[in-house]
């Protein structure tokens, strides 16, 4: 006979499972439809930068740092080269244009300047011995065009008497054909001489100009090969101080190699590397600025070198006005270069919140201080003080200029005072 199982009615523990999961569930739900999102951490007011946005005159400037020196360096190269037998000065010395700085020996050059003169010797004695040779073929021609003159007049006279006495039929015609004809030949030959004496004379003359050309140009080469024995003395070529020679006795330099150079100390100028961000923005004619002791310098742009290095490029300022007193090569200034005019914008103070948020977001404090919020902003230009806040911040707000390293990924901060 079967039994009959009674079933147990109320709640049971085999449901308690299910009621747990159904109660987490109903949580999660009330938590995104009515609860806040963001995340929140505490923080104590004594770890935080609090900063005032501001509306106020932003000066569009960088500071950069330079160094001094000299307003002009003449690079010292030889002319001529050679091997190093003295150095008369020395480095740090100071020196005044043309005096000798280093003294070279080039034997090779002494065997061109007695070559040239050699040659010069040998041109001019046979510009002797061409003009001798010319006069003496001068002479000639005038000895043979003065016998010629004479026997046309010989034969003039023998023919008019030839003439004459045909005239009184005491001679043949034949006799007096051919004296006439012979006084005739004789003047011909009188004329082509003059002619070949004429073009020899114009040949001469033009012959001899040239040999005279030719010889003052050797001339004018011998002075310039000795002219190169002076150039192995290398002279300062400005007044100044010799900042650099990098020559040793016995030394053999080339034509042109850099050796040293002369420092100009009647002026200087500073030349500064700039972030290669500003390279646009970097011209000429640009106002700086820097502060030594209670006095206040400007300079201006002077030139910018388009080559980019590690980032940097270089640009040299000059000075406007007077120049800080005791100012020596090597020394270090800090200057405010001008990029704009000022102008009135949103500003915050500088911060280490910018290594985090990159300028894209900040925190905002709420009016009543204990809370702070994640916002978006954008930031525009900036200088060693502030940065210009073009959306995001109101004048009068406050906002969290400190680093943001601990905070995580969190949108809410509880500030404990």
């Amino acid at each position: 006979m079967d039994k009959l199982i009674e079933q147990k009615r109320g709640l049971q523990r085999k449901h308690l499972p299910y009621i747990a999961g159904g109660g987490i569930i109903l949580l999660i739900l009330g938590w995104t439809v009515f609860g806040n999102h963001s995340a929140t951490m505490r923080v104590s007011a004594d770890d935080l930068t609090i900063s005032d946005v501001v509306q106020a005159e932003f000066k569009d400037y960088v500071r950069v740092s330079g160094q001094v020196v000299p307003i002009q360096v003449v690079q010292l190269s030889p002319e001529e080269g050679g091997i190093v037998t003295e150095r008369v000065a020395e480095e740090g010395a100071m020196v005044r244009k043309g005096d000798v700085i280093i003294r070279l020996r080039n034997s090779s050059l002494d065997l061109q300047i007695l070559n040239a003169e050699a040659e010069l010797a040998e041109k001019q004695n046979l510009l002797r011995n061409t003009q001798v040779a010319m006069q003496q073929d001068r002479l000639k021609n005038q000895l043979e065009q003065a016998q010629l003159a004479m026997d046309t007049e010989r034969k003039l006279r023998s023919y008019r008497q030839q003439e004459r006495l045909y005239n009184e039929k005491l001679i043949s015609r034949e006799t007096y054909v051919q004296a006439e004809e012979d006084y005739h030949l004789a003047e011909r030959k009188q004329g082509l001489i003059c002619q070949r004496l004429q073009q020899d004379s114009i040949y001469r003359s033009v012959q001899m100009d040239q040999m005279e050309d030719n010889l003052a140009n050797m001339r004018t080469n011998v002075v310039l090969v000795r002219e190169r024995k002076n150039k192995l003395e290398v002279r300062a070529p400005i007044d100044g101080e010799l900042g650099l020679l990098d020559v040793e006795l016995g030394q053999s330099v080339t034509s042109g190699q850099k050796i040293g150079q002369i420092n100009d100390l009647n002026d200087y100028k500073i030349e500064a590397q700039v972030d290669e961000h500003y390279i646009d923005r970097v011209k000429s004619g640009l106002m700086a600025s820097f502060a030594r002791g209670d006095k206040e310098y400007e300079l201006a742009v002077r030139k910018v070198y388009p080559e980019v290095r590690q980032g940097k490029f270089r640009t040299d300022f000059v000075f406007r006005g007077q120049r800080p007193e005791n100012i020596r090569s090597g020394q270090t200034y800090y200057l405010n270069l001008e990029l704009g005019q000022p102008e009135q914008a949103i500003l915050i103070p500088r911060g280490a919140f910018f290594q985090t948020s990159g300028g894209m977001w900040i925190f905002v404090l709420s009016k009543d201080g204990h809370t702070a919020y994640r916002r978006n902003i954008k930031i525009g230009r900036q200088n060693p003080q502030y940065y210009e806040v073009t959306e995001g911040l109101e004048a009068g707000e406050h906002v969290i200029t400190s680093g943001y390293e601990g905070f995580g990924d969190n949108e809410r901060l509880e500030i404990r005072r």
